[in-house]
């Protein structure tokens, strides 16, 4: 048959993806896989170049991206837009209204997936946003973690191959690092093998940190092998801390979650492979220009079982571990991209029978005879002017982000048009600062703030804006937000304290309370947390606002030693928000620390599910230890992934 690209619908057991946060995400999330000890420029036992990427480019904030963490684990039967590419060989689903997932990639003549297919769409806290959901192939820009574009709309359309058939594309914009991006996918005709084509383009006049992975969930049984051209690999665990170790004989085996990044010697050619007990399974190779390398497992232990199951709606799939290719030779380094360049590889994934025994030079004779290198390198070649091939069958659509940062910027960008139609209401109030010079009114007590841009260049747009009568509290608050996200915290400081002046909206008020907290100051964060849920009751703010201002607040209180403040807020919740897990456990450590043990045991024994557990987190089993009742953490409870 020849290769077609067509519009289809998968249908799931999918839980909601609910409403954003509404407060600024001033602190970036407590991240597993950053070192404990990002500045490791003094680190003798890395080489100097790794050292310094490693220091480079980490987040200081997760603006202007908003948190996501409005989803619950109540699913029901949804339809999901999705496109499949075929041809005779293969079948590969795509989602683009989830961040591009390739959700499924079946192999016609032997009839296997060869990717960990997830039963449901079940959202859980592993995105450098909140969101996240395990499965498939998911692309990785932004930095270290999992994309916030991982539950984004990307655009979608269908445009010619290079070999002359049709081809997948999707592109966006993405915030953290404001840089566009796309991915081609296609199947020449007759091929075993997908191919996908990813650039990464830097528009601006600045250098910019970059970070790209492409990360394959893949089955994981008894005896599953994962091999790459390596004799040696970065080991990072629960310590956080990098070592180079020789590759062990059965990382599978491991008990507690860990990542192999694999050391690839310069001019060998990439490649990760994951293979069952008869040698059968999936590789995935690259142009040279991707070069790390990495597996990702869950362990053997109890939790990294349990988290597994959590991910799939309690189903139990037998379990998967990722085969991961980056730009960097670890997934802790970002690289810089510099103004004005662009990023480029071609990527390749499809099955592969190398038998039961085989070792590496095995798997890598058989990929070149399936594969070629040289057939990789040429289909990267050929597919470059195609890059740049103007869409015209639009498939799906994605933000506005991106067409607002065409205006702006003039930039043009061949092959990824951000039209001006895609504009939409969350960026008309930064629309009206480009084209007027004005910041827009402040939203009334019963609307959301407006989205954030903190960007140098919207941040020159901040301070020389004007504003309409009333509204320059707004506008200091949002320059606070830009001049925080740049690193400058005492001016920012003084921009919120400014516009807490000028207002009684909560807004300015929780942003100095975030900043005390950062600062380590507890006792003035907890005051001003308390002068924040004052404001906000006295307005009539979305019930968003009320519930995401108390999850912050209550654990405020509560290290300032005031679990009476803290009670006295959490009562004034809804019924509805009160039920919600998160709360419950927060009911409980704020019963305990006001002395009543029995009462927070009671609380874990009528049972509650927190749905937005963070990885890694451990306030379920700190809390139930300091109950003290020497009792072990329930199963149920039990999510720790360290020793």
């Amino acid at each position: 048959m020849a290769t077609t690209v067509r519009r289809s619908t998968l249908t799931l057991p999918a839980a909601p993806l609910g409403p954003e946060n509404p407060l600024p995400a001033l602190r970036a999330p407590h991240e597993l896989h950053v070192p404990a000890e990002p500045d490791a420029a003094e680190n003798a036992d890395l080489p100097p170049a790794m050292a310094r990427r490693l220091a480079y480019g980490h987040l200081r904030t997760l603006l202007p991206v908003p948190r996501l963490d409005g989803y619950t684990r109540e699913r029901t039967p949804t339809a999901l837009d999705a496109v499949v590419i075929e041809n005779d060989r293969l079948r590969a689903t795509v989602l683009p209204g989830l961040g591009g997932r390739l959700y499924s990639l079946h192999h016609k003549p032997t009839g296997r997936e060869l990717l960990h297919v997830n039963p449901v769409l079940q959202f859980a806290d592993f995105g450098l946003a909140g969101a996240w959901f395990s499965g498939g192939v998911e692309w990785n820009p932004g930095a270290t973690g999992h994309t916030t574009m991982t539950c984004a709309p990307l655009h979608a359309a269908r445009v010619p191959a290079p070999d002359g058939g049709e081809m997948l594309r999707l592109w966006e914009w993405e915030r953290l690092r404001d840089l566009p991006y796309q991915i081609d996918l296609w199947l020449p005709d007759g091929s075993d093998f997908l191919y996908a084509g990813v650039r990464v383009r830097n528009p601006h006049h600045r250098t910019v940190p970059l970070y790209w992975w492409s990360n394959t969930a893949v089955p994981e049984t008894p005896g599953t092998r994962v091999l790459a051209p390596a004799g040696h690999a970065w080991h990072f665990g629960s310590n956080r801390t990098l070592h180079r170790v020789p590759v062990p004989e059965a990382p599978t085996a491991s008990e507690h979650p860990a990542d192999w990044f694999y050391d690839l010697s310069d001019g060998t050619r990439p490649w990760i492979a994951a293979l069952g007990t008869d040698g059968h399974g999936l590789v995935q190779t690259s142009t040279d220009t991707l070069r790390g390398r990495k597996l990702f497992v869950w362990g053997q232990g109890r939790g990294g079982r349990r988290w597994q199951r959590w991910l799939a709606g309690d189903t139990d799939t037998g379990g998967y571990l990722e085969i991961q290719a980056g730009l960097a030779p670890t997934q802790l380094e970002h690289l810089p991209l510099a103004a004005g360049t662009a990023v480029s590889w071609l990527e390749a994934y499809g099955p592969l029978d190398a038998g039961p025994d085989a070792g590496t030079g095995d798997v890598e004779a058989r990929l070149e005879a399936a594969l070629p290198r040289e057939r990789v390198r040429a289909a990267y070649e050929a597919w470059l002017p195609a890059a740049d091939a103007e869409p015209k069958d639009i498939l799906a659509t994605g933000s506005g982000w991106g067409a607002l940062e065409v205006l702006r910027g003039r930039y043009d960008l061949p092959g990824t048009p951000f039209v001006p139609e895609t504009i939409g209401e969350p960026q008309k109030p930064w629309l009206e600062l480009l084209l007027a010079g004005v910041f827009p009114k402040a939203p009334g007590d019963d609307a959301l703030p407006a989205p954030v841009l903190v960007s140098p260049e919207w941040r020159e747009l901040l301070e020389t804006a004007g504003t309409y009568d009333g509204n320059e509290w707004y506008l200091d608050h949002h320059l606070g937000l830009a001049q925080w996200d740049a690193g400058d915290r005492a001016q920012a400081v003084r921009s919120w304290e400014r516009s807490a002046a000028r207002t009684r909206s909560w807004l300015p008020l929780h942003c100095l309370a975030a900043a005390d907290l950062a600062d380590g100051n507890h006792a003035r964060a907890a005051e001003r947390y308390l002068d924040a849920v004052r404001a906000q009751a006295e307005g009539t703010s979305p019930a968003g606002v009320r519930a995401a201002l108390a999850r912050e607040a209550v654990p405020a209180l509560l290290a300032a030693r005031r679990p009476a403040d803290a009670a006295a807020v959490l009562g004034t919740l809804p019924a509805d928000v009160l039920a919600r897990g998160r709360f419950r456990l927060l009911h409980a450590q704020v019963l305990r620390a006001r002395g009543d043990i029995a009462g927070a045991l009671a609380v874990f024994d009528t049972g509650f599910t927190v749905d937005d557990l963070r990885e890694g987190e451990d306030s379920l089993h700190l809390t139930w230890q300091a109950l003290g009742d020497g009792e072990p953490l329930p199963e149920a409870y039990d999510f720790r992934m360290t020793p």
